[in-house]
């Protein structure tokens, strides 16, 4: 739900920044972008993967922290680049009634905090701006503001200095719109009661629709007139405003969607520069610091047949109810399938079972962040049980392993869709939610079917598909590749920038005028 916050916020201190350089400038400053992603590590990871790549092409970044979130900036700061630099803005972390003091991140607050925590993120509003107008002048002006989607705030900050916002999704096209939709629309369900309700989303291709239920918890919580609702609407609608998006998806992934501009997209250009998905050697730390090594992993891994182990993680934000969590532990134990399974250190696994998987040298259990992208690229893993978080995703397909959806929240329950009914590189595990937990049965038998003990071909065809996808992934971000053309066209609009008159007010169609939030 939306917490209110217990008065009214009056006025923000602007907090000194610390800036921390990782390159030198060369002689000719190359355009100077500020980069802010929101602070959720699923969020953060495939922005700053966008990050170094432009980076790499010769633009200079200063990306934006706060305390919590600076660690995660450290593979991107320590990365050697003779053309261009990457700096660290740190500023402390905006206070809000709503928020516990030290929850700054996603994955300190539960599900019912993250309005508030996109709310208390826009208190940096007035400091960035600071910073910007200080610079605007001199060869670090900056020329545009890359910000994630949860970061609308931004949108009426570039207004204000006179420079473009281009809104970065970590999600793809398909969810991101469906999620633009709900807060542009506002549709409701007819009988208030009922969660298998269907909602509906007339303006997107095929105009897809979903139960009540399977809609983010953040909009289902929406309340008319609560503070924390309408600055989370408001945020999102200012995305519909901004100069273009950039999206973690490739266009073989989701042409449907990238075909013609879409209205819950505001008719905006959608550049599709994914997968952002690094190679596995490159992934270490990616997110922070795992709790077993990728080596270590791998060397385990290296002891199984090829495609013989299931991996299994439901996302770094998501804990499993004691119920789904037993289903999925019972079916493991009862199939005898060999598993890695990235639990997190909350979830509610079953007494004993840990002990046992380790002491029979099918499972492991990770208790932590886990060295995901080498583990998806091992040659043993050959399915991959999932909430169908995006970046899950396209770790997934960017590996060829195939995905058994198990959606929870958030657009999870549209990318399944996407995977399951438009790609064909997924399979059902359960459609629930957090609500309804499949039996052991049910998840062992498809378990059972996955590893070709039914005699169903049709799995085999999912494998393949994903293999296929996994090829057209490579190609995308080859060079010559469609996303790798759509980063050298923003690229190449970036430098644009840097060689313009510097704008000495809002841009021609956007609106300054929005109060400070």
């Amino acid at each position: 739900m939306c917490p209110s916050p217990a008065r009214r916020r009056s006025h923000r201190s602007e907090p000194k920044p610390t800036t921390a350089m990782a390159a030198t400038h060369p002689t000719t400053p190359a355009p100077h972008v500020l980069v802010v992603p929101f602070p959720a590590q699923g969020h953060m990871i495939p922005l700053l993967d966008l990050a170094g790549l432009l980076a790499s092409r010769g633009l200079r970044l200063t990306v934006v922290a706060t305390p919590a979130t600076a660690p995660l900036l450290a593979p991107l700061l320590a990365a050697e680049r003779p053309d261009g630099a990457v700096r660290a803005l740190v500023l402390p972390f905006p206070s809000h009634p709503a928020l516990p003091a030290g929850v700054e991140m996603a994955k300190h607050a539960p599900p019912t905090l993250f309005p508030a925590l996109i709310d208390a993120f826009a208190g940096l509003r007035g400091p960035l701006r600071s910073w910007v107008r200080a610079r605007s002048d001199g060869p670090d002006r900056v020329v545009a503001i890359l910000s994630d989607f949860f970061c609308g705030w931004t949108q009426p900050l570039a207004a204000d200095l006179g420079i473009p916002r281009i809104a970065f999704s970590p999600s793809g096209v398909y969810g991101a719109a469906v999620l633009q939709s709900l807060f542009r629309r506002m549709p409701r369900r007819e009988d208030e009661s009922e969660d298998e309700s269907p909602i509906s989303f007339p303006d997107l291709p095929g105009a897809p629709a979903y139960p009540w239920r399977q809609m983010t918890l953040m909009y289902r919580t929406y309340k008319d007139g609560d503070e924390v609702c309408e600055a989370v609407r408001r945020n999102l609608l200012w995305n519909l405003e901004s100069t273009s998006f950039v999206s973690n998806t490739f266009r073989r992934l989701e042409d449907r969607y990238l075909a013609a501009p879409l209205a819950d997209m505001g008719f905006r250009k959608v550049r599709a520069v994914g997968p952002l998905a690094p190679a596995a050697d490159a992934a270490v730390n990616r997110g922070g610091a795992t709790a077993v090594s990728a080596a270590d992993l791998s060397a385990w891994l290296d002891k199984f047949a090829d495609g013989s182990v299931v991996y299994i993680s439901f996302g770094s934000m998501a804990v499993l109810q004691p119920p789904h969590a037993a289903a999925l532990a019972s079916a493991l134990e009862r199939t005898e399938v060999a598993f890695v399974w990235a639990a997190g250190p909350t979830a509610p696994l079953p007494e004993g079972f840990e002990e046992r998987a380790a002491a029979g040298g099918r499972g492991v259990v990770i208790r932590g962040w886990a060295p995901q992208v080498a583990a998806l690229r091992h040659r043993a893993v050959w399915w991959f049980v999932t909430h169908c978080g995006w970046n899950s995703v396209l770790e997934a397909i960017a590996a060829g392993v195939a995905m058994l959806t198990w959606p929870m929240t958030a657009e999870q329950f549209v990318n399944a869709r996407l995977l399951v009914d438009e790609l064909g590189a997924a399979v059902p595990m359960s459609w629930g939610g957090p609500k309804a937990a499949p039996g052991a049965e049910d998840v062992a038998r498809v378990l059972d079917a996955a590893f070709g003990r039914n005699g169903d071909s049709q799995w085999g065809n999912v494998a393949a598909q994903a293999k296929e996808l996994a090829e057209e992934a490579a190609a995308a971000v080859r060079e010559g590749g469609d996303s790798w053309r759509e980063l050298e066209e923003l690229v190449r609009e970036l430098r644009d920038l840097a060689s313009e008159p510097k704008e000495r007010g809002p841009l021609t169609g956007q609106n300054s005028g929005a109060s400070e939030p």
